[in-house]
């Protein structure tokens, strides 16, 4: 059966310039949820259905891991995309332990984002289509 409704994403970032750049790309597509900290991703987890997140790795006091470590435990199905400025090899490796769904390097090109999530969507609900359903990616 094909989702009728928008998917939920929630950007998790301390940086609310950051943020409103998410917030504009992916408005079209999804209905949004926006943490400035690990700690409010967390709580919003925790109270409403969540599709998919894109968490930023340097947020004070929880890390974007350790976030992501918090989330799999409410929901081990919930992909994960961690964006960062320091994408090193290390972070990958302790990324995949935490089965993140991808690490991206910022600055981020809208087109890798949209792959990137349209590919999450796609590996955990079947839904290939997610884009084309509710607007160009353009």
């Amino acid at each position: 059966m094909k989702r009728t409704e928008p998917y939920q994403l929630l950007i998790a970032d301390d940086d609310e310039g950051f943020r409103e750049v998410l917030r504009a790309i992916f408005e079209p597509w999804f209905l949004l949820f926006e943490a400035s900290s690990g700690e409010e991703a967390v709580k919003i987890v925790e109270g409403e259905h969540v599709d998919i997140i894109l968490l930023d790795m340097n947020m004070h006091q929880l890390t974007g891991l350790d976030t992501i470590r918090i989330v799999k435990r409410i929901d081990s199905r919930l992909p994960c995309i961690l964006c960062t400025s320091d994408a090193t090899d290390e972070l990958r490796e302790q990324a995949r332990e935490v089965d993140v769904w991808s690490v991206l390097s910022k600055p981020v090109r809208k087109r890798d984002l949209l792959t990137i999530v349209s590919s999450a969507i796609d590996s955990t609900y079947g839904d290939s289509d997610v884009f084309s359903k509710f607007g160009s990616m353009n």
